[in-house]
């Protein structure tokens, strides 16, 4: 069983709205508390890049290009974490990969493919 397995993706148009969704059911949820969950995207051609980070201190942060639109939060109960995104444009098309991170491992899901398109 994979560590992390993402879903949520699909096809949106222009100005839409999805929410992916990263399950990590190996992981015990007292460990959510002192682990860095982010958000990464690839589109063709280009090389992969850091869209979101929670970090284990209760902040985040954003790529420039994603702030405003896409929200990332965390839910230790249901031992998953998300990345809401609103306001899609054509350039947010991507796979996008879950990250979870902490001193004793690096856990990367299998990635979720988003298309933005009319």
């Amino acid at each position: 069983q994979a560590q992390l397995v993402e879903s949520g993706g699909g096809l949106v148009q222009p100005g839409g709205s999805l929410r992916l969704s990263c399950a990590a059911p190996r992981m015990i949820s007292s460990t959510f508390w002192g682990t860095d969950f982010s958000w990464y995207r690839q589109a063709p051609g280009k090389e992969r890049e850091l869209v979101a980070t929670s970090n284990s201190g209760g902040e985040s942060d954003y790529a420039d290009s994603v702030k405003g639109r896409f929200t990332i939060s965390r839910n230790s109960s249901r031992k998953r974490f998300y990345l809401d995104m609103t306001s899609l444009k054509p350039e947010d098309t991507a796979v996008y990969f879950c990250n979870a991170r902490s001193t004793n491992f690096n856990y990367w899901g299998q990635g979720t493919s988003v298309t933005v398109s009319s």
